[in-house]
């Protein structure tokens, strides 16, 4: 991945049960680049922006459905989106959702897919037909589905 520094990094810190399986998912898996780490914790670069896994004792339970929690990247480009899937997909990682777009034809049309780490944490991945509906398309109302997972 691009060592370079973008001018804003997203730094999200998230709890997992073991640093192997986080490096053998994130990095291994996901082509996260690994950086520090301790027997507690390790600093990931997920496409340029900063994951940091820290062992949690509490026990690590999945969720219902993808919501509230989860966290992801937006593709600006459709061929990054479909060689992470790829890459996902040749990896043998687990899908909590299968590949699939989400309101065909709508200027919110985009593609989605949900990864789930060992440890239960929710992934999503997408690209939108329009880049204008990232933030904008105020005048719609439709976000996201409510299904469950698994």
């Amino acid at each position: 991945m691009d060592q370079s520094i973008p001018p804003t990094i997203f730094h999200l810190a998230f709890p997992v049960a073991n640093i192997p399986q986080t490096k053998a998912f994130y990095g291994e898996g996901l082509g996260c680049q690994i950086g520090r780490e301790s027997p507690v914790s390790v600093i990931l670069n997920l496409y340029g922006h900063q994951l940091v896994a820290h062992v949690a004792e509490e026990a690590m339970i999945p969720q219902k459905g993808i919501y509230p929690r989860h966290f992801g990247l937006i593709f600006p480009n459709e061929a990054d989106w479909e060689a992470l899937l790829d890459r996902a997909e040749k990896k043998g990682l687990e899908f909590a959702i299968a590949p699939k777009h989400r309101f065909p034809g709508m200027p919110l049309e985009h593609r989605t897919f949900f990864l789930q780490d060992p440890f239960y944490n929710l992934l999503e991945f997408k690209f939108y037909r329009y880049p204008e509906a990232v933030f904008g398309s105020r005048e719609f109302n439709e976000i996201g589905d409510r299904v469950t997972v698994g």
